[in-house]
């Protein structure tokens, strides 16, 4: 079995859990917990410019954290390794239930009381529905990406197209070859 290092602590590789624009994510476990082990990547990004992503991940979780977003919680952070170990919350990704045409109505309440404490805030967060896990009847925002407020990239302008089986969304799904899976 393959293993990783947080800080000189070993833990089990379970399964790739994705890749997004700043890292690859991986379910890990130590036996009795398991866990997100999240390690930076540098790989181009044409939409989007990076500076010290550990850095950025690190201010960006303070900073949803004290605005009070549903996170998951930071474990531990390996600089060097440029490595985070954070909590795993279990459950189906928004994107897996609007692929399902399965999104339950409180979601979009609680996305929007998101908004209206991260605009407070002067705070924009990725909005794309792989990012997003309700458990227990709470969403959580599971990335700590967050950017400073512009309206292009709200909730309400940008966000809510992938919220449902919208065309863009269609399309993306399309790309990614995930509709196959449902037919």
């Amino acid at each position: 079995m393959e293993r990783m290092t947080v800080n000189q602590k070993e833990y089990d590789v379970c399964r790739l859990l994705g890749k997004g624009k700043g890292g690859y994510s991986w379910l890990v476990s130590d036996g009795r917990e398991r866990y997100v082990l999240k390690q930076i990547h540098h790989e181009p990004c044409d939409y989007y410019q990076f500076g010290d992503k550990m850095a950025a991940e690190l201010n960006d979780y303070q900073c949803l954290s004290q605005i009070g977003i549903p996170l998951p919680r930071l474990i531990d952070a390996d600089r060097e390794q440029e490595r985070i170990l954070k909590e795993y919350i279990e459950g189906e990704t928004i994107y897996e239930m609007v692929l399902r045409g399965a999104l339950p109505s409180g979601c979009l309440e609680q996305v929007r009381e998101m908004c209206r404490l991260l605009y407070g805030a002067g705070r924009n967060i990725d909005y794309f529905p792989t990012n997003f896990i309700l458990q227990k009847g709470t969403l959580y925002y599971i990335d700590y990406e967050c950017n400073a407020y512009m309206p292009e990239w709200n909730f309400e302008n940008w966000g809510i197209r992938y919220w449902s089986q919208t065309p863009e969304f269609l399309a993306y799904a399309r790309e990614h070859a995930d509709l196959d899976s449902l037919e």
